[in-house]
């Protein structure tokens, strides 16, 4: 019963170190204000935007012919909240339970624009909470 046990404990705590490591995310997975603010600089090659933002969720040009990228991210964070109590009597009972959700929504959008050398001649964004 023993070996059976030592095997058992054994097997749980090598199968559990087989485990994966989380995966990386995506340069695009974690845009943020900061992100931007902090890393994005006029004279930027696209090569280095792409590795510090990934690739644009729009792709296009200005009235000169020269390219404009859009990276627009939209985010839902939800919350749930219950409450309960509950009362006695020496008969009576009750109980009372309630169940509110929130919803809080954020978008980002970044417009950065390039010059003919496809250097970063500009760039904006605009972040909204509600």
């Amino acid at each position: 019963m023993k070996t059976a046990a030592c095997v058992l404990i054994a097997s749980i705590v090598g199968i559990s170190g087989c485990s994966l490591p989380p995966a990386e995310p995506a340069p695009g997975d974690n845009l943020t204000v900061g992100k931007v603010q902090g890393e994005i600089k006029v004279g930027m090659s696209s090569a280095a935007v792409v590795e510090v933002l990934g690739a644009p969720n729009i792709l296009t040009t200005d009235e000169k012919r020269r390219e404009v990228w859009v990276y627009d991210k939209v985010s839902t964070d939800r919350m749930n909240a219950e409450a309960s109590s509950y009362g006695t009597l020496i008969i009576f009972g009750g109980h009372k339970a309630e169940s509110r959700s929130s919803a809080r929504q954020r978008t980002l959008t970044v417009v950065i624009k390039f010059d003919e050398q496809k250097l970063v001649r500009d760039f904006s964004y605009n972040y909204t909470q509600f």
